[in-house]
């Protein structure tokens, strides 16, 4: 008899502990509402926000639905930090973070901005990094996991072209210092790590200046 719970567990149809309950299917429509706080600082088409000097905001229209939801998971457990995210990741239940992810993720990305004023050995430095990386520093291109144009791989490397320029470096800086840590296995830390500062740079100037659309 003690074999039945744990068969009805497979089937999915009582939680066991031990078992990972699938993630709920996000719906678009209801994910619109929830998207009403989101506002103030990733805008009403997701398009996020560039400061010069100053906290940048990332595009959330176009990104993929299951990387948008563990980002708002990884804020709610503390395993990626942001003193302004963090109040609003925790103020979602499971169904609502599914729901906004779909209904980013389905939005038309936007442009990036940053860098329009790069200079053509920075954009070329950039678009090196971007593309085919620097083995000679052990730098890995980015499009080597974030796909074909930079414009993301599943639900685990995200589309990074057309992102801002402000938001990537944040980002960038922030694994190279080991204030963010939530990729798999530090494959984005170590690669940061091995980047300098101007690399860090001219790769989120360029990126920002890709299209995002899948063409």
């Amino acid at each position: 008899m003690k074999a039945i719970p744990m068969i009805l567990a497979v089937l999915g149809l009582v939680a066991q502990p031990g078992f990972a309950q699938p993630a709920p299917e996000g719906n678009a429509e209801r994910g619109a509402e929830v998207a009403a706080q989101c506002t103030a600082c990733h805008q009403a088409d997701g398009s996020g926000k560039h400061i010069e000097d100053g906290e940048s905001w990332p595009r959330l229209a176009g990104m993929n639905a299951a990387y948008l939801a563990k980002q708002l998971h990884d804020f709610q457990e503390g395993t990626r930090q942001n003193a302004a995210m963090a109040p609003f990741a925790n103020m979602l239940d499971d169904q609502q973070i599914a729901d906004v992810a779909a209904y980013y993720s389905q939005m038309e990305a936007t442009t990036g901005q940053g860098g329009a004023d790069a200079d053509k050995a920075t954009l070329e430095r950039g678009q090196k990094l971007a593309e085919r990386g620097d083995w000679s520093e052990y730098i890995v291109g980015c499009a080597s996991c974030h796909g074909p144009g930079n414009r993301g791989a599943g639900d685990v490397a995200p589309g990074i072209a057309g992102q801002h320029a402000g938001y990537i470096e944040a980002q960038l800086q922030a694994w190279k210092a080991g204030s963010r840590n939530n990729d798999p296995q530090d494959l984005m830390g170590s690669i940061a790590r091995r980047m300098s500062d101007d690399d860090i740079h001219a790769v989120a100037v360029w990126l920002a200046n890709q299209n995002a659309a899948t063409e």
